[in-house]
């Protein structure tokens, strides 16, 4: 057994009272010492400190474009420029959130950086080594639901591809199972076995896999603009969707005014914005492999607003060349190549998206979780078992597909979710804390982070209140406007982190920083 001078990997350890890990701009990070105070529910080898920092910039902006270039992500962005009456407006809307998007990633990429530690074991800090749980299974719960929607939308790709046969097209029509046609439960499921084999060998491969598929799905994405703007015999900013089509379209969003209004386009921005609700909590998960913050900042920096608002411009170019070619607004890019002439081309399409959706569920919704599941049980479960346990639960949902409807409204009421969370977490380490997390006290049942018998009651108070009017009252009342839920994510951040930061000030809620904040 190691002794108390070293590490659970039997390495030299920095002092018990390090604040921070040494060297911090290095590749190397380290691991809590291994004494009395260490408990070992707490931890396990995935939920320690990065030990190498070997993601470069381009790993950090493939995270973005494996998690954007997908083909919800695509659907996502081509409902959005249906709802903002104009491709200007469609880029001033999408290069608003963009720019949000990209502030709010940093500030939780440098916690990753400076601690090396996963979500949930930096979400100890604010909510207390064992209340952790609470949020961490939180962002499970939503990644099992993301992890679904995405299999399936990879699976669409697919069925697209294989009706184009008149045999599979009947089997497709005339067979059905579990609310779904039988081609299509054959097409999800082989799908969903497929991502298993991605993470196998932990996240070294995830992030292999995704330098790999991000790039892959640009090119895809760029040969079919460029070939139906061609078909359609050139390009155009006017999109020549009559207002009738877009009223139609948009009806179920939720959305209050007409497209191109500004209360549209608020909208759109909200919704962009809310589409990372999830990844902010967990970038963590890869920014601590960043060997320090400048790397992060341009991988963020080309990845989201450089990269977002090409992709969405090239979905806006596509939808209007789409409709200027085949006469209907098409908002799923699989439906598009359903129509190729080309059975190759079609083929090269489908591939690439169901590729590039597996590709985001890797990151967005399989390494989160696994870490999230692990956390509760780190003695018990790896990041692979919590993997498992993610996709276990993805199937099990698929008969209901909680998924199907307006993209914009799943957005919304899922992202809702995660508003009080990341509130919390970042008036806890910005306002606070200032910065400063005792990381090996993360590690410890009974250090600064043990609150009351390792929970922080006022983050779960937080949680709840900000919870209540973020999600449950929008969506399953009628007792706030109707256009609250839209902006339900921020409105649970702004009200859970204020909440926090005031019962954070109470003495017998007092936060170990508290003082000196």
């Amino acid at each position: 057994m190691a002794t108390a001078s070293q590490n659970l990997n039997g390495e030299a350890a920095p002092p018990a009272s390090s604040s921070a890990p040494p060297h911090s701009g290095s590749s190397t990070c380290w691991s809590p010492t291994l004494n009395a105070d260490v408990c070992r529910g707490l931890y396990n080898e995935d939920l320690a400190p990065a030990k190498e920092r070997n993601w470069g910039a381009f790993s950090i902006f493939n995270v973005w474009t494996s998690d954007v270039h997908s083909l919800w992500g695509y659907y996502l962005a081509a409902s959005l420029f249906l709802l903002c009456g104009s491709f200007v407006n469609f880029l001033l809307a999408i290069g608003l959130g963009s720019l949000v998007i990209f502030a709010i990633m940093n500030m939780l990429g440098y916690a990753g950086v400076k601690t090396g530690v996963p979500y949930p074991v930096l979400a100890r800090a604010s909510f207390g080594v064992w209340g952790a749980n609470l949020p961490a299974l939180v962002r499970a719960v939503v990644a099992c639901f993301w992890y679904g929607a995405q299999t399936a939308a990879a699976s669409w790709a697919v069925v697209a591809l294989l009706t184009r046969n008149e045999t599979l097209m009947n089997f497709h029509q005339t067979t059905h199972l579990f609310g779904h046609s039988g081609l299509e439960v054959i097409c999800f499921v082989v799908v969903w076995a497929l991502q298993l084999l991605i993470i196998q060998n932990g996240m070294e491969t995830v992030r292999k896999f995704q330098d790999w598929a991000g790039p892959a799905v640009w090119i895809a994405m760029l040969v079919l603009a460029v070939g139906l703007v061609i078909k359609a015999g050139g390009f155009s900013l006017e999109h020549g969707i009559p207002l009738d089509i877009l009223l139609e379209k948009t009806r179920d969003a939720g959305v209050p005014g007409e497209p191109g209004s500004l209360s549209a386009l608020m909208a759109v921005a909200a919704t962009w914005i809310t589409y990372f609700a999830a990844l902010y909590l967990n970038f963590c998960d890869f920014a601590r492999y960043a060997p320090n913050k400048a790397v992060v900042r341009k991988g963020n920096l080309w990845g989201l607003p450089v990269n977002l608002i090409l992709f969405s411009l090239v979905a806006g170019v596509t939808t209007i060349a789409a409709f200027q070619v085949y006469g209907e607004v098409l908002l799923h890019p699989e439906q598009i190549s359903a129509k190729f002439d080309s059975w190759f081309l079609a083929l090269l399409a489908a591939l690439t998206f169901a590729v590039a959706t597996l590709g985001i569920n890797v990151v967005a919704n399989f390494v989160s979780p696994a870490f999230d599941i692990s956390n509760a049980f780190p003695h018990k479960i790896s990041f692979k078992g919590g993997g498992y346990i993610t996709a276990v639960i993805a199937l099990c949902l698929y008969p209901f597909s909680p998924w199907d409807g307006n993209a914009a409204n799943f957005v919304g009421a899922i992202g809702a979710v995660m508003g009080p969370l990341l509130g919390i977490i970042v008036v806890d380490y910005y306002l606070i804390a200032k910065g400063r997390i005792d990381v090996a006290d993360l590690y410890r049942e009974n250090g600064r982070y043990q609150f009351h018998k390792g929970w922080n009651i006022a983050a779960v108070i937080a949680t709840v209140v900000g919870g209540l009017f973020s999600s449950i009252l929008p969506h399953l009342t009628n007792w706030l406007p109707s256009w609250w839920g839209i902006y339900g994510w921020f409105f649970g951040v702004i009200i859970g982190g204020a909440i926090y930061m005031v019962l954070c000030r109470i003495p017998a809620m007092k936060h170990p920083y508290a003082r000196a904040a």
